[in-house]
């Protein structure tokens, strides 16, 4: 089996905010699918956390590199695309591109296996796990609602992040962690990400140190990226010295980039996001790493329906993976499938065992996402 072409095309009309200081719009692209299709009519679907024109750029680059490879070998023709490119685009866009070619291969090959990825990887631990719905803070009254509501869709794990949160004063980020702790059940689990990645974060250590221990006062179960992602001494500082579990590390790229975090102890969680840190074949080595660290993998999942799909099957396949991450409200998870994702009674989330990713996408949803047609 050959590559004989890529394809990409941008998410756009329906794109959700993210909560950063200069916030995206609706027509904005931060999302771009890609599809591999090979000589012998199997295509495969990925998805990459990047704009459509540095992706087209970037396969532009790639092409020499991936015609005619054979997709049945996931990992090693990524490292190929790695090695051939680190000193064009290493961690960059090209990476980022990598990840959605990665995921692709590695649906071709279960497709033509006849297995889910999960098993490919080694093998599933699990069938189902507990989704959390990951949504952007506001005002406590507002957000409240929004948390009821989504508990009576069968959400039992929370995480609520950026919005203004560290943004405006210590006793407001205290009403709006108050009103959603008393929003959701005693047994709900609740996160907060404070969104330190943001262009303009203010805050330093001092301030994560006093946050750490008054969402501890609240019951919350993590701390998501209290610092600038570049600060590894204030992370292990902080995780030193939190008295809860500090997770991060959603904006990291490539495999090796993480080492130096996991080998001084930065996370409790790490959070490597399938569609920018290398595909399925980095983060799958990521996840060995953590546990070897004692650190727990718990994929970031801000992205779309192919991300999310990707983050089962390595939740399947990791025996410490017992959450992922559900952007709630996106059209880009929610309507890109043909069956669209359903929680169980206990607010858990199959896990897909069909070929490959276990997915298959609504090609009109797509058409109507991107003015691509796929066929």
């Amino acid at each position: 089996m050959k590559i004989i072409e890529i394809r990409s095309a941008g998410l756009r009309h329906g794109t959700p905010k993210g909560g950063w200081a200069n916030e995206i719009r609706e027509e904005d692209c931060v999302h771009t699918l890609i599809a591999v299709f090979t000589d012998e009519g199997i295509t495969g679907w990925g998805s990459s956390f990047t704009n459509d024109a540095l992706v087209r750029g970037a396969l532009n680059v790639l092409a020499p590199l991936y015609l005619g490879e054979n997709p049945l070998e996931p990992e090693r023709v990524s490292e190929k695309l790695h090695a051939n490119t680190f000193w064009m685009g290493r961690g960059g866009s090209i990476t980022h591109a990598i990840s959605g070619i990665d995921i692709a291969m590695w649906d071709i090959l279960g497709t033509v296996t006849g297995q889910p990825v999960g098993r490919l990887l080694g093998g599933r631990y699990r069938e189902k796990v507990r989704p959390y719905a990951s949504l952007l803070m506001c005002e406590p009254v507002e957000l409240a609602e929004q948390l009821v509501t989504l508990q009576s869709q069968g959400f039992r794990a929370f995480k609520i992040g950026w919005g203004p949160f560290g943004r405006h004063s210590q006793a407001l980020d205290e009403e709006i962690v108050r009103a959603a702790r008393n929003a959701l059940r005693a047994e709900s689990l609740l996160m907060v990400d404070a969104g330190a990645s943001d262009a303009f974060w203010r805050q330093d250590y001092k301030w994560a140190s006093y946050t750490a221990h008054m969402l501890a006062d609240h019951g919350v179960y993590w701390f998501e990226e209290p610092l600038p992602p570049d600060n590894l001494r204030d992370y292990v500082l902080l995780r030193q010295n939190s008295p809860l579990p500090i997770a991060g590390g959603e904006v990291l790229t490539r495999r090796q980039t993480f080492t130096p975090w996991l080998q001084q102890g930065a996370f409790d969680v790490v959070q490597p996001d399938v569609t920018k840190v290398g595909g399925i074949s980095d983060e799958r080595r990521i996840a060995w790493m953590a546990e070897e660290h004692g650190v727990r993998f718990i994929p970031h999942g801000w992205n779309t329906a192919l991300g999310l799909a990707a983050d089962l099957q390595l939740a399947s396949a990791h025996k410490n993976t017992d959450l992922v991450e559900y952007l709630t409200g996106s059209p880009f998870v929610d309507d890109l499938v043909e069956r669209r994702w359903q929680l169980d009674s206990d607010g858990m989330l199959p896990i897909p065992d069909g070929p490959g990713l276990g997915i298959s996408l609504d090609l009109d949803a797509v058409a109507k996402h991107t003015g691509v047609r796929f066929s």
